[in-house]
């Protein structure tokens, strides 16, 4: 993997994914075009080298051309996963309680690969309030209240803030990678 290669990829990294890389939010979403990186090389030397800060990337869905990865901070998707609300709400998409992170990860996976669209459960591996993706499913899409990382069916003046603290995240981690300093030094990963 070239220099400018792995620049690309942490760019991408820091735009799409720099409230969990931050550890304010416990997983992202994003798409990569399997012909402009080695994705695979990319994603095992991020696990390898942010293994320490308990990042991981996995690749949750693959077409011809690109691939559907999910970056999580591990301590924060296992709090997110352990909670009782969330829990109730992953019953019914036919996610167990006793199910770990990553049997959690596995499952969505496989939803994601049968029905070939995102499963609405996604939402709560991003984080998002039960209440949102229960609004959500309810109003099919419709009715919120805001529309910003996610659709807002409750408590929007938090939503608000939320939103504003992850532009926050991206704007630092971008800001940093624009003065040349590598992804891993921003992150505080030697």
């Amino acid at each position: 993997m070239s220099e400018l290669e792995h620049i690309k990829f942490s760019k991408i990294l820091a735009y799409q994914s720099a409230p969990s890389m931050l550890g304010i939010k416990p997983a992202n979403l994003f798409t990569v075009d399997k012909h402009k990186f080695s994705i695979d090389e990319n994603i095992n030397m991020f696990n390898y080298k942010a293994a320490s800060k308990g990042l991981k990337i996995k690749v949750l869905n693959e077409t011809v051309n690109r691939k559907l990865l999910i970056i999580y901070n591990e301590r924060l998707l296992q709090k997110q996963l352990s909670d009782s609300s969330v829990k109730k709400c992953f019953k019914k998409f036919g996610y167990t309680s006793d199910m770990n992170v990553d049997e959690s990860l596995e499952r969505l996976s496989s939803r994601i690969k049968s029905d070939g669209s995102f499963p609405h459960e996604i939402g709560l591996f991003l984080g998002y309030p039960v209440a949102d993706v229960e609004g959500f499913i309810k109003n099919k899409g419709e009715n919120y209240l805001i529309c910003g990382c996610w659709k807002v069916y409750s408590n929007e003046k938090k939503a608000k803030r939320i939103f504003d603290n992850y532009d926050k995240c991206r704007e630092y981690l971008c800001n940093k990678l624009d003065q040349g300093i590598d992804i891993y030094k921003a992150l505080k990963i030697m």
